[in-house]
């Protein structure tokens, strides 16, 4: 068993944190394009269906990551047994993240099933409705696989192991590209499915990533010695126990931040279809750089808990500056980016020479600015997140994220949006003013929990 050194300098931090970053990075990315590939041929099906795919992903996502949220104790756990060297440990939390994701995923999918009825309450219009519940009905046979999936990744990248998940997500990638294009649009002998098409191609994507990374830690040697399979049959409560302690807050975390981003897009969607059309383009864009974030808010995890594993306060600082600043770094170039290239980002998803688009083209590069500000935000207040979770600490974080989400930015977000001429701009607005309270509030919580340690 390979355990972590005992000492590192910034430098040496820094090249194991890209070493895990950089294939994660990678693969959250490709993972992102399944989203972006959907999106440009939701876009190509017309406004209406990206209106309503739009809305249709966001829900989805909502549940996804607040499942994945929920089994989100295995990173930190496994990576802390890993640097204490407690290998059989590792095998037992990862059993039970199983178990986990199964008993979420049940009923997920009865209630992803039956949200119609709320989208008309929300004020969306029906064909609106109609489109993303075709799509939702098939979607939710892809939400086991993606939260497993997300089970057995926690448990491998604390493992010090993200190079075949980059291999993994990359084909799977190429899979949802193929089959979105065949089923969507009746290629190859296919019937012509639409929105149900790309769905169907989705959750194919899903499955394949969980079965490989599966079937990659079955008959992979080198993880044979921490017996990550056997006797999966078997329910352990006291670890199910250990894993909700540290993962419920996770996943009560994930369900405000992610529903601030549904509630948004409903914000969006009762303003107009060109602001729902909007939104879904910008917001497909900021997950795809969101996602290099995500992947860096995993290692920071993986990284602190490691340290955490051997006590060690100094190393343990050393991960998070690391970690801070890099994601700093990569969302200054990515908001440049945005900033400086809005039409031909925009023109992807939209024909921007079509004057039916006019309004959600407008709309969209207003957005993509804010966006190109709001980076920079989101990247710290993730990582932050992670740093903490590295810790084990996640309960006090949660209740900082609720006030930072929804007490000041969802209030926030509605009164700039329907109260003030900004609209769609102030909701976006509204949005980042949240995120930034909480990049205080998690900065603030490191530095107490931190002081109170006994290193």
């Amino acid at each position: 068993m390979t355990y972590i050194p005992n000492r590192s300098s910034f430098q040496a931090e820094a090249q194991e944190f890209l070493k895990l970053a950089i294939p994660l990075a990678a693969a959250q990315v490709a993972q992102a394009g399944t989203g972006f590939v959907d999106t440009v041929m939701m876009g190509r099906l017309g406004q209406d269906v990206l209106a309503a795919g739009g809305l249709a992903t966001i829900i989805f996502m909502a549940f996804m990551m607040t499942g994945i949220g929920l089994i989100s104790g295995v990173s930190p756990l496994v990576a802390e047994a890993y640097g204490a060297g407690q290998a059989q440990r590792i095998g037992r939390l990862t059993r039970q993240g199983l178990w986990i994701a199964l008993l979420l995923s049940i009923p997920g999918i009865l209630i992803i099933a039956h949200l119609d009825g709320l989208m008309r309450q929300f004020g969306q219009a029906e064909t609106t409705v109609t489109l993303a519940d075709t799509y939702l009905n098939v979607m939710t046979w892809g939400l086991f696989p993606a939260i497993a999936f997300a089970t057995l990744r926690g448990c491998i990248i604390s493992l010090s192991q993200a190079r075949p998940i980059m291999f993994i997500v990359l084909g799977a990638t190429l899979f949802n590209a193929v089959g979105n294009y065949v089923l969507a649009f009746g290629k190859l002998g296919f019937p012509e499915m639409g929105i149900a098409g790309l769905a169907v191609a989705s959750i194919g994507a899903h499955w394949i990533m969980f079965l490989s990374l599966l079937a990659y830690m079955l008959w992979h040697k080198p993880l044979r010695q921490y017996s990550l399979f056997q006797t999966l049959h078997r329910l352990e409560p006291k670890i199910v126990q250990q894993l909700l302690w540290v993962g419920v807050p996770i996943g009560i975390a994930a369900v405000l931040e992610y529903g601030l981003y549904t509630v948004v897009s409903f914000f969006m969607g009762a303003l107009g279809t060109p602001f729902l059309a909007a939104n879904q383009v910008v917001q497909q864009t900021v997950i795809v750089l969101f996602m290099v974030s995500l992947a860096m808010s995993f290692v920071a995890t993986v990284r602190v808990g490691q340290w955490f594993g051997q006590r060690d306060g100094k190393q343990i600082q050393k991960a998070a500056q690391v970690g801070i600043g890099l994601v700093v770094l990569f969302m200054l170039v990515g908001g440049i980016v945005l900033f400086t290239l809005p039409n031909q980002i925009i023109g992807l998803y939209l024909d921007v020479n079509n004057p039916a688009n006019a309004d959600a083209l407008n709309i969209s590069i207003s957005l993509m600015r804010i966006a190109a500000f709001g980076l920079i935000i989101d990247g710290i207040q993730r990582t932050a997140n992670g740093v903490l979770q590295g810790l084990q600490d996640t309960r006090i974080p949660m209740l900082l994220g609720t006030a930072a989400y929804w007490g000041i930015g969802l209030t926030t977000s509605y009164l700039l949006g329907f109260h003030t001429p900004l609209a769609g701009t102030g909701v976006w607005i509204g949005t980042y003013v949240g995120l930034a309270a909480a990049v205080i509030a998690y900065l603030l919580r490191f530095r107490t929990v931190m002081s109170k340690q006994a290193w």
